[in-house]
């Protein structure tokens, strides 16, 4: 190459010639000019090797370079850390980590100085190579040696820590990077925000997006996705939003991801429509759905129970591979509860065809169908094919073995070790009885069962569910059939069966039964006072109050305490059933066997007394209450208002009023509307009317009840302005009114003599659809008939007819006495000619018959009811007067 010289170049000249070749990429010619110094003598030095190392490098001829690379270290060249560094550059930029590792190891073997740049790139290499050891030795030696790493080497290291699940570790050298002034890349950040997600440490994660924030390091859609499911977990349902908002607005939101978790987060926070919008919204952006993505679409629908739209997105998911096991589980359970048992069975031949994975809950669940039909071929089936699965060896498939062939694939565990059942082998022990009970196979029924109760000490316990399980899903004749092999086998069930049991019978009135389950079971000391109190639960549920008294009486005769709450029970259902000698009687016995009754139960008897009108014995019951220290409720201070309202003690409402007040308890709406209604009936319309604002400054919103009430109390006193200001915010308020609110509407109306507003409050009920009464159309119609306007009064009348309604005694009355008061004579005969024979005897209408007719010259027909009402013994009214109001005051 060099021949036309006419010197002999230097090691120099060929080292420039050969750099000039690998800048230009002619290697060849680098190659062969390397030759030439070589033969003419010259022997290189480090500079001309690593021309030559760099130039093999710079254009990736990565085998010559290390072929050549050995041939230097064979000469004993000690080549300067540039050229080492170019080298590993090379090597790492092309992923040949592998390599990278070696030159390093030969490096540190010939005791090569390293700078900062080549720990970079050797860590790098070796993170990437998996040297997760190698790789923090070499960065601590970096440290000692006062070297300052890079971020992107404290973020290689968090992000392999992070994998290997070193969690220690990726926060030592997170607190390293801040304590040296390094601030995290997004990266760095999002390796981290992983870390915390997994762990379930959401409080750190969401304190590093706030450290994010302060150093205003940009968050990618991937750290906004985490950060909707760190939400999410911590129940930050608006702040996941929000954030899934602000990724909209910067334009990041293109991943599927980030819609899942968003949807996810909606799903977990109860609002169906917004994930299933969520869904909607990422197909419309024609972003595709992943399996996953289907996964989660299927749930929202199975939330939704869409049982149509579920099948559809099963489906879908089926296209992408076989199914989860929890989307399974979701659609067999759906079926259920549906009560679609044909294809909740079709289904799980389905994923039996489509080879779906079975999980234990699966399995069980698939059972389960299996022995609710009755399918004993096919749990056999199923468990044979077990065999092969590595399901074969848990709890619940054993129990199985055990049972239905008295095989175990484990030597130590034989059929009478089983000492505690836990969940797996209570539920494979209650199938098999529902398997059994459900063949009508009473012989293994009772084998089972048997098996059960010896072998475990709580065998009782999952037997006594099991009955609960079958009553509660409607399946009560294998209820029955369990319950009383229970019984046969010398062991009383537990309350909850029993309970459960007599529970069903009272619903169904079926007492007989029910007594026969309490006979049954109430051996048992510790199953009699819940016993007691189901019976009659069961008695009261079935309306058998009759029934439920006279158990009672037996059980308390008996000995057995039933307790304040069954106590309270019956003496409210006997009330509430009108049976106010019985409810007394259980009050009086309870107070002669000196029970011990709580505050519920003292507020029932003193609300029994009061509905009966033994208004005394209430006010005796609370004063016994409180010498035995029972502490007052509010329902009591209430209670006992409404008892001396009644009593006309208006003095001492107002004293319990205040009482309740003093002691700090907070009053409610009840407590003021029953004083506002003692008020009322004492005539104080202003403190009434005080009172009823005072509620309402104290923040307490009057619900129907204390509008009514205060209505009542305008309209008694005819105050129509103030009552129909009450009807007019009610209604704003969200009250609606019913008959009794137009009642006293028209009410307050014809007292204030403003008869057109009261047939208008008629006429606008009926617009509402609420039919107007007697009640409704007699005060407009003995408003007229007092006024003397008996035209008018007739008028009504036959509106009333028109309605739909028969006049009733208290109407022909009113009717009758305005026409005897203002002599419409002929009007008031022919009203009683056509009520003739409609109406019963009554003294008033046949004493104003006899002067109506008198005054006609009717006396023949005068003399005729006369005589009727003596021999009927009705004493005749002879102050009654035909044209009384017509005189002159």
């Amino acid at each position: 190459m060099l021949e036309q010289l006419s010197y002999r170049p230097s090691v120099i000249v060929y080292t420039i010639i050969v750099r000039i070749y690998g800048r230009v990429g002619k290697i060849k010619l680098a190659e062969q000019a390397f030759l030439e110094m070589l033969e003419t003598g010259c022997e290189p030095d480090e500079v001309a090797c690593g021309t030559m190392l760099c130039a093999y490098a710079r254009w990736g001829r990565h085998k010559a370079m290390l072929a050549f690379y050995s041939a230097v270290q064979e000469r004993g060249i000690m080549l300067p850390i540039s050229v080492f560094n170019f080298m590993l550059s090379s090597l790492q930029k092309k992923s040949l980590h592998g390599n990278v590792t070696e030159l390093w190891k030969q490096m540190v073997h010939k005791g090569v100085v390293p700078n900062h740049f080549t720990y970079t790139v050797v860590i790098s290499s070796l993170v990437k190579g998996g040297l997760s050891e190698e790789a923090l030795k070499t960065f601590n030696e970096m440290k000692n040696l006062g070297f300052v790493p890079e971020e992107v080497t404290y973020s290689l290291l968090i992000s392999l820590s992070c994998k290997n699940g070193n969690r220690d570790e990726a926060l030592r050298l997170y607190e390293d990077m801040r304590a040296v002034g390094i601030v995290a890349s997004n990266y760095t950040c999002a390796s981290l925000l992983t870390l915390h997600y997994k762990s379930g440490d959401y409080s750190k994660a969401v304190s590093l997006f706030a450290d994010m924030e302060r150093n205003k390091i940009a968050a990618d859609e991937v750290i906004h996705g985490l950060l909707i499911r760190i939400y999410g977990k911590l129940g930050l349902y608006e702040d996941a939003r929000r954030t899934f908002e602000e990724i909209g607005k910067l334009g990041l939101l293109s991943s599927e991801k980030s819609y899942i978790a968003m949807a996810q987060v909606h799903l977990k926070s109860g609002d169906l429509v917004k994930a299933l919008s969520t869904m909607e919204q990422m197909r419309s952006r024609n972003i595709g759905f992943s399996r996953f993505a289907f996964i989660v679409l299927l749930q929202c629908y199975i939330t939704k129970e869409d049982l149509a739209s579920c099948e559809v997105t099963y489906e879908a998911l089926s296209k992408t591979g076989p199914p989860d096991t929890i989307s399974c589980n979701n659609m067999i359970n759906l079926y259920m509860r549906r009560g679609l048992t044909k294809k909740a069975k079709d289904f799980v031949m389905q994923i039996r065809r489509d080879g779906v994975e079975f999980d234990e809950e699966l399995l069980s669940n698939v059972m389960k169908i299996y022995c609710m039909e009755g399918m004993l071929g096919a749990v056999e089936q199923l468990i044979e094919e077990m065999r092969h699965n590595e399901l074969f060896n848990c709890k619940f498939v054993q129990t199985f073995l055990l049972v239905m062939h008295g095989e175990s694939r484990r030597p130590s565990e034989e059929k009478d070790n089983f000492e505690h059942l836990d969940q797996h082998r209570s539920l494979a022990f209650e199938l098999l009885l529902i398997l059994y009970l459900a063949c009508d196979n009473s012989l293994k029924t009772e084998e089972t069962l048997k098996l059960v109760l010896k072998t475990a000490n709580n065998g009782l316990s999952v037997a006594s569910q099991l009955v609960n399980q079958l009553i509660k899903e409607g399946d009560i004749m294998k209820a029955e059939s369990l319950y009383k092999l229970l019984i046969e086998q010398g062991c009383i069930p537990e309350h909850v069966a029993s309970t459960s049991l007599i529970s069903f019978y009272g619903k169904q009135r079926k007492p007989k039964q029910a007594r026969e389950v309490f006979e049954m079971a109430a051996d048992s000391s510790a199953n009699a006072k819940l016993l007691c109190n189901s019976t009659i639960d069961a008695y009261v549920k079935g309306g058998q109050l009759e029934a439920a008294y006279l158990f009672y009486k037996e059980v308390s005769k008996g000995g057995h305490d039933l307790g304040a709450v069954a106590i309270s029970k019956i003496v409210n259902a006997l009330i509430n059933g009108g049976k106010y000698r019985e409810a007394e009687d259980v009050v009086h016995r309870s107070f002669r066997d000196n029970l011990v009754l709580d505050t519920v139960a003292y507020n029932t008897f003193i609300k029994a007394m009061l509905q009966a009108g033994k208004l005394h014995e209430a006010a005796s019951i609370y004063e016994r209450m409180l010498s035995l220290g029972v502490i007052p409720s509010l329902k009591t201070y209430s209670i006992m208002i409404s008892v001396h309202g009644r009593r006309r003690n208006l003095d001492k409402a107002v004293e319990m009023f205040n009482m309740a007040r003093s002691m700090g308890v907070p009053l409610d709406e009840r407590a003021y509307s029953n004083l506002v209604s003692c008020y009322g009936k004492a005539g104080k319309v202003y403190e009434a009317s005080l009172l009823f604002s005072a509620m309402q400054g104290e923040g307490i919103k009057p619900g129907k009840v204390s509008y009514s009430t205060m209505m009542n109390i305008y309209a008694t006193a005819g105050l129509y302005s103030k009552a129909e200001e009450v009807f007019q915010a009610m209604q704003k308020d969200g009250c609606l009114p019913d008959s009794l609110t137009y009642l006293d509407l028209v009410q307050a109306f014809t007292k204030g003599l403003k008869y057109a507003e009261a047939e208008q409050a008629i006429i606008s009920m009926q617009q509402r659809g609420i039919p107007p009464s007697c009640a409704h159309f007699k005060l407009v119609l003995s408003a007229f008939a007092k006024a003397g306007l008996m035209i008018e009064a007739k008028r009504v009348y036959g509106e009333l007819i028109t309605a739909g309604l028969r006049p009733d005694l208290t109407c022909c009355r009113t009717m009758l006495r305005g026409y005897m008061n203002y002599g419409h004579v002929e009007e008031g005969i022919s009203l009683l000619e056509s009520l003739r024979g409609s109406m019963g005897p009554d003294r008033f209408m046949m004493s104003a018959a006899v002067h109506l007719y008198k005054s006609a010259g009717m006396e023949l027909r005068a003399e005729e009811i006369l005589n009727s009402m003596n021999s009927m013994g009705i004493p005749f009214l002879k102050n009654l007067e035909v044209g009384l109001k017509m005189k002159a005051p």
